[in-house]
C-alpha cells in the first residue's frame, strides 16, 4: 500500500475528540491529496512525520531532542521502506529508545504542525502524526545517536508544556480502553 495511502486511510477513517484537532485532520488529508510526495522528507513544503508518546505505566519515555533543545516525544521522518504511519512512529521509537517488544495503537492519538529547519538545513513544516506506544514495564532505554538524553519522566512532571494535549489525550484513550476492556470482561 504505502505509507501515503496508509496516510490517506488512516486520517480519513480517523475521528479525533474536538475541533481543533478535527480541523488540523482536514487539513492534513487536503495537504495528502494536494502532495503524492507529502510523506517524502524530499517535500520542502512540509511532510508528515509519525512520532510516538511512549509510556510504561505513569511515565512517558521523552528525548532530549539535540536540533529543538527541548524535551520531546520520539518520532521523525517516513522513510522509504516504511509500509504504515503506525509502523513508521514504531520504528523511529524503537531506534531511538532501543527498547524492544514496543506495542503501539495503530490509530492517532494527536496531530501537530510546526515549523522546523530539518536533516536537509531548509525551513519547513513537519505534518506530525502521534501514535500511543507502550514499553513492557521496567523497560531501561538507551541513548541513541539521536539523542542528547533520554529518560522516563512522571507524566505530572513533564518538562515541556507544549506536550500536554497530546500526553492528555493519550491518557485519555487508554482510561477509555480499560474502562471498555474491564466492560467486556465483566
Amino acid at each position: 500500500m504505502g505509507v501515503h495511502a496508509d496516510a490517506v486511510k488512516v486520517l480519513a477513517e480517523w475521528r479525533p475528540g474536538d475541533t481543533a484537532q478535527e480541523s488540523l485532520r482536514q487539513a492534513y488529508l487536503g495537504f495528502l491529496a494536494a502532495r503524492e510526495d507529502s510523506c517524502e522528507r524530499s517535500c520542502a513544503a512540509g511532510h508528515l512525520t509519525a512520532s510516538a508518546v511512549v509510556f510504561d505505566g505513569d511515565q512517558v519515555l521523552l528525548t532530549l531532542h539535540p536540533r529543538v533543545g527541548k524535551w520531546l516525544q520520539l518520532g521523525g521522518h517516513c522513510e522509504p521502506a516504511d509500509e504504515t504511519l503506525a509502523g513508521a512512529a514504531l520504528r523511529e521509537a524503537t531506534e531511538e529508545s532501543g527498547i524492544d517488544g514496543l506495542t503501539i495503537d495503530p490509530l492517532p492519538v494527536h496531530l501537530d504542525v510546526h515549523p522546523i529547519t530539518c536533516s536537509l538545513g531548509v525551513p519547513t513544516r513537519h505534518f506530525d502524526v502521534r501514535f500511543v506506544v507502550h514499553a513492557p514495564p521496567g523497560s531501561r532505554p538507551k541513548i541513541s545517536d539521536e539523542s542528547d538524553d533520554l529518560r522516563w519522566w512522571a507524566i505530572a512532571d513533564v518538562p515541556n508544556e507544549e506536550l500536554r494535549p497530546m500526553i492528555d489525550a493519550a491518557r485519555s484513550r487508554d482510561s477509555r480502553a480499560a474502562r471498555n476492556g474491564a466492560r467486556a470482561g465483566a
